[in-house]
């Protein structure tokens, strides 16, 4: 049995019992990767000498009476848009595959605080713009249940090393789904914060008004845990929200009698495949049995999510990605005579195929003529698809429904068919446009591959989420199950 088979709270025991060092931990997460990393390929950079450093200074400290967190001495393992100071920090992309930051994240910094050990950096999609972990500039992550299968994205990396047990839990990043798709093809727990309960300062921007920062974790108590250590308010981010961390692991009651579950008809219609949407009605009689009570709702703008965040998303990653343009770091093109040339030769040679696809959407959303009829429409309707939620919240507690329409799909299946790629993000887009929280926990299986129920909730009710997804999860043996590698 391996350590990583236990929960966060069980190795601190161990810990404290001095039946386990850091070291042992460390250990662990090392021989793991040695032993299946090049069957999975979820990691960019290890970090291995400074862990190693990290996890002996540990030990020494805690033979000392001070007070331990929870964390304490747990391997993690980062996205690679989330800068480390000297740690190599890619977005799996050309354009910054030497960048070498001279700073860390508000994430990471807070991860050091929780005295976390850092393991390495995991492969995404290109700028986190994908859905399957294909787009990435140095290789293709493989789901551990199913090789041949996509681990999704653009967090695939982040999941897969959960799934994989090279890690205990990881970081993501979330824009339109890409911490709880990959959670759901990966078969473990992914969370989507409310919109400045994590700071992004550090995070490498996509889509600013997007764009947040998640855990993803083996266990829901485990998750609950890890974004304790990382929320709060942070001066460095203008969109971080001055609101209050609760406790997280304490609403963890297991007791959901009387809560009043919405299920949008929109989210078990046309595209989502029967499995799926059977294993979203066991789940909801699992709720059922112990006290829920559910009804069905519609979200009737849910239909003009996808054209939406595409339209919003591909603009500010317009406006995001023209700092990488050769001038003041990161890749330089050899072949330019002058500046200008400079500038097309670099980002023509630097950025990938969809990368440059979103770009120019974007670029043309926001141009003179277009402007009012692309992006000012795609805002309103944002503002309708986020009073869709409002509406459904004054009556009931969560929303729930399926993270994903399929399981996994092949590796090389929709990489060359950009829309039916896109369509994959439909269940979980909304949940970004509207700003709102949402969870991804394990379902059921449809021919050995994982499937993913979404909890979504209130700004700012984290706790009620993690309430119901725990229940689930205490009454189902899914989150017990371990891909065979």
């Amino acid at each position: 049995m391996s350590l990583f088979d236990h929960k966060v709270s069980d190795l601190h025991e161990l810990l404290h019992k001095k039946e386990l060092k850091v070291s042992d931990l460390v250990d662990e997460s090392y021989k793991r990767i040695a032993a299946v990393e090049d069957k999975v390929r979820a990691f960019l950079t290890l970090d291995e000498e400074r862990a190693r450093q990290t996890a002996k200074a540990l030990d020494e400290k805690f033979s000392s009476d001070a007070d331990k967190g929870l964390l304490f001495g747990m391997p993690i393992g980062v996205k690679d848009n989330i800068v480390t100071k000297g740690l190599r920090t890619t977005c799996a992309s050309k354009i910054l595959e030497n960048f070498d930051p001279i700073y860390d994240a508000t994430v990471v910094q807070k991860l050091q605080q929780a005295e976390t050990v850092t393991i390495g950096k995991l492969n995404m999609d290109e700028f986190a713009m994908g859905s399957s972990n294909e787009n990435s500039r140095f290789q293709k992550t493989h789901n551990p249940w199913n090789l041949d299968r996509v681990p999704g994205g653009s967090s695939g990396g982040s999941a897969a090393s959960v799934a994989a047990g090279e890690v205990l839990f990881s970081l993501g990043s979330d824009t339109g789904g890409s911490i709880r798709q990959p959670a759901a093809f990966c078969g473990v727990v992914g969370l989507k914060p409310t919109y400045g309960r994590v700071s992004r300062f550090g995070l490498v921007a996509f889509a600013s008004s997007l764009d947040q920062i998640g855990p993803i974790t083996r266990t829901v108590e485990d998750n609950a845990y890890l974004l304790q250590a990382i929320s709060g308010l942070d001066p460095m981010d203008s969109t971080s929200a001055n609101v209050d961390v609760p406790h997280f692991a304490s609403a963890l009651t297991g007791d959901i009698k009387g809560l009043k579950i919405a299920v949008p008809k929109e989210y078990l219609g046309e595209g989502v495949s029967e499995s799926v949407r059977q294993s979203v009605l066991d789940a909801l009689k699992v709720l059922e049995g112990l006290g829920a009570v559910w009804e069905e709702v519609s979200l009737p703008h849910s239909k003009y999510a996808l054209a939406t965040y595409y339209l919003l998303s591909s603009s500010e990653a317009s406006a995001n990605l023209a700092r990488f343009d050769g001038v003041r770091y990161g890749y330089r093109s050899p072949n330019a005579k002058s500046l200008l040339d400079l500038y097309k030769n670099t980002r023509a040679e630097g950025f990938g195929e969809e990368v440059k696809r979103r770009i120019m959407l974007g670029t043309f959303a926001l141009s003179s003529g277009y402007y009012d009829a692309y992006y000012k429409k795609a805002q309103k309707v944002r503002t309708l698809i986020k009073q869709d939620f409002e509406n459904v919240f004054e009556t009931y507690d969560v929303i729930v429904g399926p993270t994903t329409p399929t399981p996994a799909f092949k590796i090389g299946e929709k990489i060359d068919d950009p829309m039916t790629m896109y369509v994959n993000d439909i269940l979980t887009i909304p949940v970004n446009l509207a700003g709102v929280p949402g969870i991804s926990v394990p379902c059921g299986f449809d021919g050995g591959l994982p499937l993913g129920l979404q909890i979504i909730g209130k700004h700012f009710d984290e706790a009620t989420i993690y309430r119901v997804a725990h229940a689930f999860e205490q009454a189902t043996d899914y989150h017990k199950q371990k891909p065979q590698l």
